[in-house]
């Protein structure tokens, strides 16, 4: 039997009475766009996330572009984040007319790299190496925000990225969309801080394959700010205000009422299917933990991965996908190839060897299938398959 990458149809299987009440109960309201059942959902979503405000959008990169604009980022002004992320992160950014300055990522939890930003920042923003120590402040003015990414399920460190930003007047928006329900634990949060909370905003994809999913495009923002929340939900929706009055230039980014229904009928069950990805990528641990060519995914002492995938490094990779393929198994590579040499962002100005861990990881990741309903018993088989895969290679 095929073990897919993701299995969405054993999902709906196991949850379909919920979903078609949700289903039905829009359909018997007569209500698609906005209404109760997005409001519902924006309060529980920001409830889940430990905040005050959520805002729901027409996907995952909506949300990114409506947090750029509601922070004022625009033409001339840079936003730095990691080269080693899905494209829609850097899109937003330049979709803003700014420009994303790339800072590589760290090698265990393949996030944004704490030493290097800070040095980034400290060399080419505020340090003036002919007298010495000073903020520069014509260069730092055009640096806006930092955009840390939570990549498979993993959340960024962002006590330092938040204490770099404070030092330097940033704003921070964390790129959440592969971490619904992770957290951040340190001895200044008490309780944890989840994904998307400890930023100024934090944007979501509800993409059908995430631990969150819709059936279909949906996206959220999550922020402390009511300013912020009420300028996003005009944003959302053309600009509007109140009765028939449009305050700004807008867009067509709401989140659609079955999409929230769905939403609010799945959002129930995210803790347990999280606490299952966490089990089953402990068998995955236990049963490949021996095989010397294999890297497996760290757990960093400040979080509570949730494994949106479960990403290894191996040698060979793309042989030993292709291996997994022909027998049925769903490997697949998430991201083969780093943004900064992706030929949308030749013009960026970035070469091959600028950013050699985002590359390096771009040569060797291999995601393996990883979802709640998945049963141990697939596990075994991977595993098996994989050893099998990697034995000409010792050979």
């Amino acid at each position: 039997m095929r073990i897919p990458l993701v299995d969405l149809r054993r999902q709906h299987r196991s949850i379909r009475k919920r979903i078609h009440s949700a289903i039905k109960r829009v359909l018997k309201s007569g209500c698609f766009v906005l209404g109760e059942e997005v409001a519902r959902f924006e309060r529980e979503w920001a409830a889940y996330c430990g905040v005050p405000h959520a805002v729901g959008t027409a996907s995952g990169a909506a949300a990114l572009h409506l947090a750029m604009l509601v922070l004022g980022i625009g033409p001339g002004d840079e936003v730095i984040t990691v080269p080693f992320t899905f494209i829609a992160t850097v899109s937003e950014i330049t979709r803003t007319g700014a420009r994303p300055i790339f800072v590589d990522i760290e090698p265990r939890s393949y996030t944004l790299d704490i030493a290097r930003l800070a040095e980034k920042i400290e060399r080419e923003y505020a340090f003036n190496e002919r007298i010495g120590y000073l903020v520069n402040r014509a260069t730092l003015r055009r640096l806006k925000a930092i955009v840390p990414v939570h990549l498979y399920g993993q959340m960024a460190d962002m006590r330092p990225i938040l204490e770099l930003a404070r030092r330097y007047n940033l704003r921070v928006v964390e790129d959440a969309a592969q971490a619904h329900g992770a957290e951040y634990r340190s001895e200044a949060d008490s309780p944890p801080a989840k994904a998307g909370s400890m930023g100024d905003i934090g944007c979501f994809s509800f993409y059908p394959s995430k631990n969150l999913g819709a059936y279909g495009e949906a996206g959220a923002i999550v922020t402390r700010d009511s300013a912020w929340a009420a300028r996003l939900r005009r944003l959302v929706n053309n600009g509007r205000g109140d009765g028939p009055w449009h305050l700004e230039e807008g867009f067509n980014y709401r989140l659609d009422a079955l999409q929230a229904a769905i939403l609010r009928a799945k959002l129930r069950y995210l803790d347990r299917w999280n606490e299952r990805r966490r089990e089953l990528a402990a068998l995955y641990r236990q049963k490949l933990s021996d095989v010397e060519e294999i890297a497996l995914p760290e757990e960093m002492p400040y979080a509570r991965h949730v494994y949106h995938l479960f990403v290894i490094r191996v040698p060979n990779r793309d042989r030993i996908r292709q291996a997994l393929n022909e027998q049925g198994i769903g490997a697949a590579v998430h991201y083969p190839v780093p943004v900064h040499v992706q030929p949308a962002y030749r013009h960026l100005g970035y070469a091959p060897g600028d950013f050699p861990v985002a590359e390096a990881c771009a040569r060797t990741v291999l995601s393996l299938p990883l979802y709640p309903e998945l049963r141990e018993k697939d596990i075994v088989r991977i595993a098996r398959a994989l050893r099998e895969a990697l034995r000409p290679a010792r050979g």
